[in-house]
């Protein structure tokens, strides 16, 4: 049940990233012939609003066919004044913006239904306490809650790392202990630990571990858009990082995942619940959308730049560029595909 989820799930993401595709190029006047989710042999398919919609057999993708514009065969125009190749580059890029652009949104409003149910965050309470670590020797025990740093609230374990790692000198704690209130002085040290990307990092820390107690974060109305808001910015940045080391070499090519790493991730939150289903389709909506912008001719972002050269030197490429650019596009990203499912492959059998 959990996969059929974990598939219902990218399809969704999958339908509002072509569906910000279709209503872009509605809008422009283009005639859209296909919007497809699936690829391969349709399984399903009615006609509505002058557009053949399918359901096809490998629900991994979708994509939307417009009059005039064919990635099978780039060099495909159309003189009639509703294709897509007629529209001035920037009503293209527009078109071509709109199915990134609306997997962000979506994100924000996942994140908003998040706010809105009452997102659990880890609760500030000491777990475990290194043996001659800063806070051993300053007094922090098991279950202390800490209730301030220099002065400043905290409700969440997130707020105090963030203190911690960007503090200068003694920190002045304030931990609950049983019915108690005590004030701890502790100096953190520069200590080595490995951060989300799984690169070792030095930062200051005093050597303490989360006791796994979590709460629920009550936010008024104001405070919803700020989260979701907040979430969105984190998940867009997170992932803009995430592939800048990877292109570059800081984060192995082993850690790059593919659908097999997205479905498992999605099956495996639905066992948790609802709103662990919500937050990691907001992080894989995020995610298309990223993966869309990068420059290659076979995604969005390589035919936003084939119509940023067309404003710049005043004419499209030439069809014997656009096919060679669009077959490159396509090995990379079918070697992007094949080496992440090769990493899934792996890492399950391990």
């Amino acid at each position: 049940m959990s996969w059929i989820i974990s598939l219902a799930v990218l399809s969704a993401l999958i339908f509002f990233h072509e569906l910000g595709h279709y209503m872009a190029a509605r809008l422009q006047g283009v005639y859209v012939e296909v919007f497809s989710i699936g690829f391969g042999k349709k399984i399903l398919s009615f006609k509505a609003f002058d557009t053949e919609w399918r359901i096809a057999a490998i629900p991994l993708g979708g994509y939307v066919k417009m009059k005039g514009q064919s990635d099978l065969e780039p060099g495909q125009t159309s003189p009639d004044s509703d294709s897509y190749n007629a529209k001035k580059p920037w009503q293209r890029i527009v078109i071509l913006l709109a199915g990134p652009a609306a997997n962000f949104v979506l994100a924000f409003f996942i994140f908003i239904m998040i706010a809105l149910g009452g997102p659990q965050v880890l609760s500030p309470v000491v777990g475990q306490v290194q043996k001659e670590s800063p806070a051993f020797l300053g007094g922090l025990e098991t279950n202390d809650t800490i209730k301030s740093i220099n002065g400043t609230s905290i409700t969440t374990w997130a707020e105090m790392s963030d203190i911690i790692k960007g503090s200068q000198g003694d920190l002045s704690f304030v931990v609950e202990r049983g019915n108690y209130i005590q004030n701890i002085t502790i100096t953190p040290k520069i200590l080595e630990t490995t951060n989300m990307f799984k690169e070792v990092v030095q930062r200051r820390m005093v050597g303490i571990g989360s006791a796994g107690v979590f709460h629920t974060l009550e936010l008024s109305v104001g405070e919803v858009t700020a989260y979701a808001t907040e979430k969105t910015i984190w998940a867009s940045t997170m992932i803009f990082t995430g592939l800048k080391k990877l292109i570059v070499g800081e984060v192995p090519a082993k850690e790059l995942g593919g659908v097999i790493s997205i479905v498992k991730v999605t099956s495996d939150a639905s066992a948790q619940g609802w709103m662990a289903v919500l937050f990691f389709a907001a992080l894989i909506s995020v995610n298309l959308g990223v993966l869309n912008l990068l420059p290659i001719p076979a995604l969005d972002g390589g035919h936003i730049m084939f119509n940023i050269y067309e404003i710049i030197v005043g004419k499209a490429p030439s069809e014997a560029m656009l096919v060679r650019l669009t077959i490159g596009g396509w090995a990379i990203l079918l070697g992007l595909m094949s080496l992440g499912l090769y990493n899934d492959i792996t890492r399950l059998m391990q």
